[in-house]
């Protein structure tokens, strides 16, 4: 073959791959958008049918179910059935633990009180509402207590925490080398004294009384003898607020310290041998601390 001739058949012969490739391309690209239109008839979501649509704008609960306002209600007997079943539940319910609910009493409340709030500070707080333990409640007691004795609960527990406090210091300062048993006395003599006509009515009262007056004029010695009254042990302080604790908790709701006699008023260690203790008739020895009440 001829140069000539080679050229020619190379010429054609390119001619015929761009023709192919051309062809190739185009086929591809119509393959591609057909695919592309083919795919996008099952992407495409169908329309909403116009209930359904509506459906969708409504509450999750539905349109029928909207609340009424108070007496449209249709009175039916299953409604009046319901009412009925519900109120006979209420009035057999009962907090306090027994099996035929008596009329509420100061009775039924302490004692609901003692056995199901333990530490609870607010109710502890709260004196009873009548001074007899035998009446019930009534409009009447309830109508004086909030004339002449109600305090807003915050005020309560807040004067509860001090008591507490107080009590505490005296017990650590006064007694935390003793027994348990000598401990309980000390705050004994104190609560005595809160339930006396003859001190002030409050555990602080009682304990800081006369503090004021300058040293060694008060009644408890740590009170006013011009030293810090900051605990330096920690374990005998834990013990001693444990015991305030329980103590204040009987003497809010009224119950008897068990450990000395209510006339208990005075105590010294036998260390001292004051004058007054010649007058007064002894009621106790507890460790190292004498108890004594007036003649």
């Amino acid at each position: 073959m001829t140069p000539t001739q080679l050229t020619t058949a190379a010429r054609a012969l390119t001619t015929v791959l761009v023709a192919g490739a051309f062809a190739l391309a185009l086929g591809i690209g119509v393959g591609t958008a057909q695919a592309e239109s083919t795919q996008s008839n099952y992407v495409t979501p169908l329309p909403v049918p116009e209930n359904i649509a509506a459906l969708r704008t409504q509450p999750a609960l539905g349109v029928t179910i909207v609340p009424m306002a108070p007496g449209e209600q249709p009175l039916s007997s299953a409604l009046l059935k319901n009412y009925i079943a519900r109120q006979a539940a209420l009035r057999a319910f009962t907090a306090f633990d027994e099996a035929n609910p008596s009329p509420i009493s100061s009775n039924l409340v302490l004692g609901y009180i003692s056995r199901t709030t333990e530490n609870n500070r607010a109710l502890d707080a709260i004196a009873g509402a009548s001074n007899e333990e035998s009446s019930p409640l009534n409009s009447d007691i309830l109508a004086n207590y909030v004339q002449d004795r109600f305090q807003p609960t915050a005020k309560r527990i807040t004067q509860a925490n001090k008591e507490r406090d107080c009590l505490t210091q005296a017990i650590y300062h006064e007694a935390r080398g003793e027994s348990l048993q000598g401990q309980w006395a000390v705050a004994n003599v104190i609560v005595n004294r809160a339930l006396s006509k003859r001190f002030p009515s409050t555990l602080c009262g009682v304990i800081y009384q006369n503090a004021d007056k300058g040293r060694y004029k008060c009644q408890f010695t740590f009170a006013c003898d011009g030293k810090s009254d900051a605990p330096g042990e920690r374990s005998a302080w834990r013990r001693s607020a444990g015991i305030a604790s329980k103590v204040y908790g009987e003497f809010a709701r009224g119950i008897k310290v068990p450990t000395l006699p209510r006339t208990a008023l005075y105590y010294h260690t036998t260390a001292v041998n004051p004058s007054w203790s010649n007058v007064y008739t002894q009621v106790a020895q507890i460790g190292s601390h004498l108890f004594y009440a007036p003649n």
